[in-house]
């Protein structure tokens, strides 16, 4: 069974408080794009999962990957049976596009879908939740608001209807940023929109209503990030904007010349991009 996992912007990004758990609240508009990974198992007789990876270069051991824990997790108090994966990586790594919380989840959904996994929707999406905190989004195909550590989840599919006609393209200059350094950087502060009535707003207006917290701190810090945002803007983006904590960078615009002018610039420079429709 395979399947092609996708990466996910935010629309805006608010981080509106600091938990007693560690994390942090946020509030933020998730969009599933086709920027994919392929993601592909086969079951086998031989316990366990051993994982293969080709296509970007995933660092760290692979019990830390994100589609061994998902086997894992399911298994500590389910019977499995064993699992061959492969996964061919495309969406850039420590982007702020949500690759490995994508192939953790649609692991989940394979093994739901494969094996005779005796668990409620309730239980999955928990499992989902434990895996890590962009997890639960991908358990889902639709655009979405999300809360609290980005668990709770409001489908908005409104958002796609909002969309439709507009193009996108994505930039990622190749920095790879910390999550963790984002996040110990961060002052949260009270949302300054409700981000559940943007749809009621022109496109156009967007940057003058919500904003991704994490943006100007990243700017800052990494030059490459500026550049890739005031390109998408001198190119004409009707809204432009970091997603996540970084450092892919993308822009709205209504031309599709417009938006594969502004991937191709970027493929130019050596630099990960990405160009579709809504």
């Amino acid at each position: 069974m395979i399947a092609f996992t996708p990466a996910k912007i935010n629309i805006g990004l608010f981080v509106t408080g600091r938990r007693n758990d560690g994390f942090h609240d946020l509030e933020s508009i998730f969009i599933p794009i086709p920027w994919k990974d392929a993601l592909e198992i086969q079951l086998q007789e031989e316990p366990g999962i051993q994982l293969t990876t080709s296509g970007l270069q995933i660092p760290g051991a692979p019990e830390d990957n994100l589609i061994v824990k998902a086997y894992n997790l399911v298994a500590r108090t389910h019977e499995l049976p064993g699992v061959k994966a492969c996964v061919v990586k495309n969406i850039p790594l420590g982007a702020g596009l949500g690759g490995g919380s994508s192939n953790g989840a649609h692991m989940l959904r394979l093994l739901k879908e494969s094996c005779s996994v005796n668990a409620t929707p309730e239980q999955w999406n928990q499992w989902a939740a434990a895996l890590g905190s962009d997890c639960p989004f991908f358990m889902q195909d639709e655009a979405a608001m999300t809360y609290g550590r980005g668990e709770r989840i409001e489908p908005n599919p409104s958002m796609f209807t909002h969309l439709n006609g507009w193009n996108i393209a994505i930039l990622h200059p190749g920095v790879h940023v910390s999550t963790r350094e984002a996040f110990a950087a961060i002052k949260p502060s009270p949302a300054p929109f409700d981000l559940r009535e943007l749809t009621t707003h022109r496109v156009e207006d967007w940057g003058s209503l919500i904003r991704n917290d994490f943006e100007k701190i990243i700017r800052e810090k990494h030059d490459a990030v500026n550049q890739a945002i005031v390109q998408h803007q001198q190119a004409g983006a009707s809204y432009v904007q970091m997603t996540g904590t970084g450092s892919a960078v993308f822009g709205l615009f209504r031309n599709e010349k417009d938006a594969a002018e502004i991937a191709r610039w970027g493929t130019e420079r050596g630099w990960r991009t990405h160009c579709s429709a809504f």
